[in-house]
């Protein structure tokens, strides 16, 4: 089995639709539902082993569409709840089935879990990734990326040590990153990368995420070798043509891209 990425959700914090909303867009994902995003979640693959990269509060759906009863890793990018909110279930089915789980993350984030959820390490194995992860034969080294007005979250390059070379990150909730921030986003096959709007409106002091017109201007530097759009607000109609270059496109829940050289 070749190595993969699976979106498992697509979504920015609130999903789509939202509750409260009767726009076009979110009306089309409660119908077709073309547009419907759980909250953004990737499942990588190698070979037979699974990672999970981040579990919100769309966890048990996103378990029961996959067909799935259990999942041993899980690599989290900071701790807000549209990332972190589906662990409790997690942890339950971990103690029904009694398997521990496996929570990597940067110490920093793993604190703010253990404060949120304490009674977590009756059913997971916390575990510090702030110098780098192993993972099968992928190498994977977290970063701190700007969060704009919500602080700071992590995004995570990941380097196959075996096999045909390949290097891709994901990192859906970044803004305004610096040339520091900017420095592991060099070299990429694939970037993945959060862009609530095509074109966000907002004051920027008001804004957290990048929108795709700022996100092509950051790709024209990097030079990746392909672009996933993710983490997208009910402003994104996936039956919209956006201007984008051809190497660029947006994520659709259940997409699967295998992590080959092209």
């Amino acid at each position: 089995m070749k190595d993969s990425v699976t979106f498992w959700g697509t979504g920015d914090s609130m999903g789509v639709p939202r509750v409260y909303c009767s726009c076009d867009i979110c009306d089309e994902a409660r119908g077709a539902g073309s547009n419907r995003r759980y909250r953004s979640s990737i499942m990588l693959h190698a070979g037979d082993s699974e990672l999970l990269v981040d579990c919100g509060p769309d966890w048990r759906g996103q378990m029961e569409r996959a067909g799935k009863r259990f999942v041993e890793r899980v690599l989290i990018t900071h701790a807000h709840f549209d990332h972190i909110g589906g662990l409790p279930e997690w942890a339950d089915a971990c103690r029904w089935l009694k398997r521990k789980g496996r929570l990597y993350a940067p110490l920093e984030v793993l604190q703010t879990i253990q404060k949120q959820f304490p009674w977590l390490q009756n059913q997971l194995q916390f575990h510090d990734c702030a110098g780098g992860l192993q993972w099968e034969h992928w190498r994977i080294r977290p970063w701190r990326v700007c969060h704009g007005k919500n602080g700071y979250s992590y995004a995570y390059r990941f380097e196959r040590t075996a096999g045909p070379s390949y290097a891709f990150v994901y990192c859906p909730d970044s803004i305004r990153l610096s040339d520091e921030e900017k420095a592991p986003l060099f070299g990429l096959q694939l970037l993945i990368l959060g862009t609530n709007f095509y074109k966000e409106e907002a004051a920027p002091a008001t804004r957290s995420v990048y929108d795709m017109v700022e996100a092509l201007e950051l790709i024209s530097e990097i030079s990746p070798g392909r672009v996933i759009f993710t983490h997208m607000s009910h402003g994104v109609d996936l039956a919209r043509s956006y201007p984008l270059p051809s190497f660029v496109s947006l994520a659709q829940t259940g997409l699967t891209i295998e992590l080959e050289p092209s």
